[in-house]
This record gives structure tokens, sequence and C-alpha cells, in this order.
């Protein structure tokens, strides 16, 4: 298949967002600066101050701050605030969701975004799709695991722990293989986490409460924003979800429940992507085919029970419009 270059509606689309990115706010970046000092200083003081907040209270806002501080890696990740991809990889580098090195995260989803092999289970790292030779090779209990996986509950309860696994094997591999790159990143995340839970200790906050009480919880909240966030199909413009979810999702996953005009435009910042979707929300709507959902409690309801059906790729001769 050619590669597909997805970007502009129409010219008068295109020259509206190069006219806002003139513009002081979009230069300034004001509003991602502003993010990281929210994210940055409510994380640091809700653990200076647990004790007063209360356990329970504390714990809410450290989710919160946690699940909000990946959105702001993957926003890093596509330039912002600045320019400098080094300057950009200071800002997010610190382990606050414990589990991902930066790097990592930053490789896998820039290979992501390669538009015509998305959703290709060998090809973009972030597919839930599994290539039809190994599901083959998986033992029973082994299809039944991601079956389950594949419910909305699933997703939350399950999903993580099986991403930890796979991100520990590939940790492991990476250290036997001699992969110097992948090791510098895991010895660098060692280090800054051996510093993030030294600052716990230092609160009176404890290690084993904050892994499992906060940061996996975390982690399964943006298991709800990629939960059918893209399908596989043949036309590489009708793959990526259009979720019209309500203002504190929106908040929380920086806007990318718009997730179609993101891989459209994955350079365009977080705070433009409703305005860039509500000028033209019907022509994106056609665009990526009907992909279409309002809000992710719709998938609440459709797969409380029932399994997307994520196993093997169809093939994008074949894809009818099964999820990612």
């Amino acid at each position: 298949m050619a590669k597909s270059t997805a970007g502009w509606l129409h010219e008068q689309q295109r020259d509206w967002v190069r006219q806002h990115g003139r513009s002081w706010l979009w230069r300034s970046e004001l509003p991602t600066w502003m993010l990281i000092v929210a994210i940055y200083g409510g994380w640091f003081a809700t653990l200076a101050f647990w004790q007063m907040l209360g356990l329970l209270p504390a714990t809410l806002l450290l989710i919160w701050f946690t699940t909000w501080y990946m959105s702001l890696q993957h926003e890093l990740i596509h330039g912002h605030p600045t320019r400098s991809p080094r300057v950009n990889q200071l800002l997010g580098l610190m382990p606050l969701a414990v589990w991902y090195p930066y790097g990592l995260y930053r490789d896998a989803h820039l290979a992501h975004h390669r538009t015509h092999l998305l959703t290709q289970p060998e090809d973009d790292p972030e597919s839930y799709y599994i290539p039809e030779w190994r599901w083959r090779r998986y033992a029973p209990w082994q299809r039944k695991l991601i079956t389950l996986r594949n419910t909305f509950p699933g997703r939350l309860l399950l999903a993580p722990a099986l991403d930890i696994v796979q991100l520990l094997v590939g940790m492991l591999t990476a250290f036997r293989q001699l992969d110097w790159r992948a090791m510098a990143m895991w010895i660098v995340h060692g280090i800054l986490l051996a510093v993030t839970f030294a600052w716990l200790v230092h609160c009176g906050f404890s290690i084993l409460y904050f892994v499992l009480a906060i940061s996996y919880p975390a982690l399964a909240l943006t298991k709800v924003r990629s939960f059918l966030e893209h399908r596989a199909d043949n036309d590489p413009l009708a793959r990526s979800v259009i979720n019209e979810a309500s203002l504190p999702w929106r908040v929380l996953f920086l806007n990318l429940n718009y997730h179609s005009v993101h891989h459209d435009l994955p350079g365009v910042p977080w705070y433009a992507l409703r305005k860039i979707y509500l000028r033209d929300r019907a022509s994106y709507q056609q665009r990526n085919g009907g992909f279409l959902v309002r809000g992710y409690g719709e998938w609440l309801r459709h797969f409380l029970c029932r399994s997307v059906n994520v196993n093997v790729h169809p093939g994008f001769s074949k894809a009818n419009g099964n999820e990612h």
C-alpha cells in the first residue's frame, strides 16, 4: 500500500491554522507552560501535604495529576512547548507515573504515527491487534485472557498488568542483548525513579501504596482514552476515532479524544484540537468514515461484558471496522 499523508481538510483550514500559529498564544505556548506548572506543582504539593489533606483526597488528586502527566508527556513528544526535543525530554523525563521510560514511550509513539502502518501489530507498537501466526500459537487460556482484556473492565483492570509485564520483559531483553540505547534509557529511568521514591519516603508516603493505589489506577485511566481509539480499515484516514467526550475527560486527556484530528495534524497543540474539530465537524466525521462515539460511557455500555474484536488483525484488504 502506498504511504498515505494525512493532513489538511482544505486550504482554508491550513490558512486558519497557520494564521493562529503566528499568534502570541501559540508561539508562547502559554497553555502548555501553565499545564506543566500545574501538574508538577500539584503532584509534589499533594505529596508534601497529603497528611493535611487526608489519604483519600490525596490519592484521588495524585491519580489525576499522574494521569495528566502522562497526557503531558504525549504533548512533549509532539514538539510542545518548545521546538527542542531535548528540552521537551527534560520536561517529561521524571517518572512520576513510575512505569515507562520517556525515551521508549517517545520512540514507540512516533512509530505509531506512521499513518500507512497504523494498527498493523508488527509495525504499530501501540496496536492491540495480534499477528495471526502468534494467535495460532496461543494456548486456549491465553486467548481467553486476551478476550477478557478487550472488555471495558478488562482494559481497566487487566490491561495495565499485561502492559507492565510486557514492559519488564522488554527491559530484560534489552539488557540480555546489550541494546545500549535502551539500556541507557532504563538506567536513567531507574535513577530518576529512585529520586522519585526518595521524595515519597521524605513525605512519609508509602511507595507500595503509591504503586498499587495511584500509579496503577492512573495507567488504567489512560486505557479509557485508548479504548476503541483505532480500528483496522483500508483507508488510513478512517482508522482513528472521534470521541465527543465531556469536559473532564477532555481536560484530563488534553483533547486527545479528537484522535482523528490529532493524527491528521499531530503538530497542532492540544488546546487547538477541539476548535479545529468544531470548525469542520461534519467534514471530519465524513473523513474518518463515521468512526464517531458520543463519549466514553458509550463504550462502557456496549462493552461492559462483551469483548471488542481485536484479536487477529484482519488485514487492510478485508478490514471491516474492528478496533485497535
